[in-house]
């Protein structure tokens, strides 16, 4: 367990930077919100870039703080059963969560992106409406970056748990240990 600390950590800590980066776009995403409205219900003006920039904006920090969010458990869990549960049972139902839900699913959603990002940027991709952004391609290498950052937490979180695990049993047996030798 002691050499997978350090990996946990490190995943832990780039997730941690990445999601208190993101964060920040959540200031521009309202200015630009509240301008778009402004512009479009007091000066009725607008421009199309302006209202994609939100939507990427919005889809960003979705995307990039989804392990932030994972680290922090911030995920939307059955709380009734979960919250009240020992350490042993929230590691087990974190093992097989991450083993056939959400490691499957990640790899399934980079394993279909990755494909649609590399002719975006082959063709160096931008928005179809006329005045929109241009950087489509940049967009949409948001989603191999969600796989991989929200892949890696989930990769910690297993970690974690199988850690869980071993320490539990490790723990147990110390103690058993120790009152067979107070036993005797």
């Amino acid at each position: 367990m002691r050499i997978l600390r350090p990996i946990i950590s490190l995943i832990d800590q780039l997730n941690e930077l990445v999601g208190r980066a993101v964060a920040w776009l959540t200031i521009v995403m309202v200015i630009n919100v509240f301008l778009v409205v402004i512009l479009r219900y007091v000066f009725s003006t607008g421009w199309i870039w302006m209202q994609e920039l939100y939507v990427w904006t919005h889809a960003t920090v979705f995307m990039l703080g989804a392990g932030y969010t994972l680290l922090h458990e911030g995920h939307v869990r059955i709380d009734l059963i979960y919250r009240n549960a020992s350490q042993k049972y929230k590691a087990t139902i974190n093992i097989i969560g991450s083993l056939f839900l959400g490691l499957p699913l990640i790899y399934l959603i980079f394993d279909r992106a990755l494909p649609m990002v590399s002719r975006s940027w082959m063709n160096l991709e931008k928005s179809a409406e006329a005045g929109g952004m241009q950087g489509l391609f940049l967009f949409k290498s948001v989603i191999v970056l969600f796989a991989f950052l929200f892949g890696l937490q989930l990769l910690a979180l297993l970690l974690r748990s199988v850690g869980t695990l071993f320490d539990s049993q490790g723990n147990q047996e110390q103690r058993h240990a120790e009152q067979e030798g107070q036993d005797t």
